[in-house]
């Protein structure tokens, strides 16, 4: 059998590896990949041995931040991030978990205080399992993050 790869390689960037299938689009947003002018692969739903399906993405000529890095375990826990120089893994990065996150998600309470002020969002994080909660700083309204709305700029 013929091994072949479904994604081409990046010769500079930031590859994020080993997310959970359909949250790759939602750490693009997260990102803000959109405003992005070099190339972005995108992997979706690829053949995952220990997942079963995956999602992967492969950016161009950017490096995340560790901050950026932390974030992303909030779409994927389990995500590999790797830099990426001359086609070669230079440095992996080692992500936590956030213990809260600012400025990323809009709260849905209709009533919250960040929804009629100019502050930013902050949300206290808490892993339950494989489920994701964020509770608000604000107004203390918990929710589960699939039902958050990033503030990023549009894909």
């Amino acid at each position: 059998m013929t091994k072949t790869l479904s994604v081409s390689a990046i010769k500079n960037g930031t590859v994020i590896d080993h997310i959970p299938a359909a949250q790759a689009l939602k750490i693009l947003k997260l990102l803000q990949i959109g405003t992005h002018k070099n190339c972005v692969t995108l992997g979706l739903n690829l053949v995952s041995k220990s997942l079963g399906l995956k999602d992967l993405i492969k950016i161009e000529n950017r490096i995340l931040t560790d901050t950026e890095a932390n974030e992303v375990t909030v779409f994927a826990p389990k995500a590999t991030i790797n830099i990426i120089e001359n086609f070669d893994i230079v440095k992996k990065i080692t992500t936590r978990f956030p213990d809260s996150i600012v400025g990323v998600f809009t709260c849905a309470n209709p009533v919250c205080i960040t929804q009629t002020e100019a502050i930013k969002t902050h949300f206290y994080l808490e892993e339950y399992g494989k489920q994701i909660k964020l509770t608000c700083r604000y107004c203390e309204e918990q929710f589960d993050r699939d039902h958050l709305v990033a503030l990023s700029a549009a894909l």
